[in-house]
């Protein structure tokens, strides 16, 4: 399928130990004995060399040499793998040969797409690779590790089939117009296969959004009047000094931001300047920005001074409506009394444990959420909903008592998208959108 052979770096391009290059296509053997002291060529199984780069007469480097034979190997073809010294100068100088010799450099995620191409992983498996490499907690990592091994595929699999059993009952009906008994059965079983089979993707597309959250994380806003102590919650939060906290209003003029995690989420905080009347310039661009942060987070924690019940509010509260939100009395340390069921915290001496878990609940993920295979990313959840559709467009149509062949149209369609979340439905523009955000080298 692939003429050429691809050549990349799949190590970062920085000084370090080693560096590790990677080489893939049905001249990579040939290629190496071009410019490797050993010969490569012929081998049939996984093997290791140790030897000379050459160019010419110059040694460029010892390296050792990973030679893995198609069709077993990660892409499914001749694969090559180098680890040189890890100069960025030595490591040039290796691809810079084999560029010469008719090598192309590889593009992003182009290791990955020969992959799926030929047949060793589907579309599914190949997202996750990228998950994998980006993901920011172990959990996530966790998470993304299901859909790498093929657990997630497997969520297709019983779709797919129920899908299509009832498209051969609606073939019967088809081929078999006479029996007029038997499609009035056809119809009845269609809806009732429908409505089940929708029951199940409601509750994936359920678990979908649950492990979106887990993986990616969160946007959590914290706002409020000027002075209220957003600064010193975000470093309580952070276990840091990363905004600037003082008695002056006003103080944070810009959006702050940072990063945890509780239980494994992701959580990304943006401090935000307070929100007032102000001519202030400077003031006036960081209230533009923290209603900006608003619009764009999942969560706001809406912060009040627990001392100071004559802050007028309305307006904030206002801006929030359609938000989630959970209401945070900072400053408990000056309180005598609390409200009930209100979220309290002294952010100044580190008492934020119940704040915490406020978020934690907020979040809404069950405790199951890293331990079961989800259909997760964007794509996936949109033709998740996509198969529901078409399938509610069917079960209404059988409902209606229409023809069956048009009842089959919604149908195929929803076993077509089914199709299309393994990546066995030619979708050759997204497919090339996905792996074009991998990193070069896989």
């Amino acid at each position: 399928m692939f003429d050429s052979t691809i050549i990349a770096l799949a190590t970062p391009p920085l000084p370090s130990a080693l560096s590790l290059i990677r080489i893939s296509g049905k001249d990579a053997f040939a290629l190496t004995d071009k410019i490797f002291s050993k010969k490569v060529t012929g081998v049939t199984a996984p093997t290791i060399f140790y030897g000379k780069i050459m160019d010419q007469e110059e040694v460029v480097d010892m390296v050792i040499v990973l030679a893995y034979p198609a069709p077993k190997t990660f892409t499914g073809e001749d694969i090559v793998e180098i680890t040189c010294h890890g100069s960025p100068l030595i490591a040039n100088q290796i691809i810079g040969l084999y560029l010469n010799n008719g090598a192309n450099y590889a593009t992003r995620g182009e290791f990955s797409s020969r992959a799926f191409y030929n047949g060793k992983m589907d579309l599914i498996e190949a997202e996750a690779v990228n998950e994998v490499i980006h993901a920011t907690t172990v959990e996530a990592k966790n998470l993304a590790m299901l859909s790498l091994s093929g657990e997630t595929s497997k969520l297709i699999g019983p779709l797919k089939e129920d899908i299509a059993g009832l498209l051969a009952l609606l073939e019967v009906g088809i081929d078999f117009p006479e029996y007029d008994e038997e499609e009035a059965i056809s119809n009845e079983k269609v809806v009732i296969g429908c409505r089940e089979i929708r029951k199940k993707i409601t509750k994936l597309i359920e678990e979908g959004q649950e492990g979106k959250i887990a993986k990616e994380g969160i946007k959590v806003a914290i706002v409020g009047e000027p002075n209220v102590g957003k600064s010193s919650i975000l470093n309580a939060l952070l276990k840091e000094n990363k905004a600037i906290v003082s008695d002056i209003p006003g103080t944070t003029r810009d959006v702050v931001e940072g990063a945890i995690s509780i239980d494994g989420i992701p959580v990304y905080l943006l401090d935000t300047a307070g929100i007032h009347e102000t001519d202030d310039r400077l003031e006036k661009l960081g209230v533009e920005r923290s209603l900006s942060s608003i619009e764009n987070a999942d969560l706001v924690l809406f912060v009040h001074d627990a001392s100071n019940e004559n802050i007028n509010e309305d307006e904030l509260r206002r801006l929030l409506q359609g938000k989630r939100v959970i209401e945070v009395f900072n400053k408990l340390d000056k309180v005598q009394s609390r409200k009930e069921d209100a979220v309290y915290c002294s952010a100044l001496d580190g008492n934020i444990e119940e704040l915490k878990v406020a978020i934690r609940k907020a979040i809404g993920v069950s405790n199951d959420v890293f331990k079961l295979p989800s259909l997760s990313s964007a794509r996936q959840l949109a033709l998740l909903r996509q198969i529901e559709q078409a399938l509610g467009q069917a079960e209404n149509d059988a409902a209606m008592m229409m023809t069956l062949d048009l009842v089959s149209v919604h149908l195929q369609e929803a076993y077509r998208y089914a199709r299309e979340l393994l990546g066995e439905e030619p979708t050759q523009d997204l497919e090339d959108e996905i792996f074009s955000r991998f990193c070069v080298g896989k």
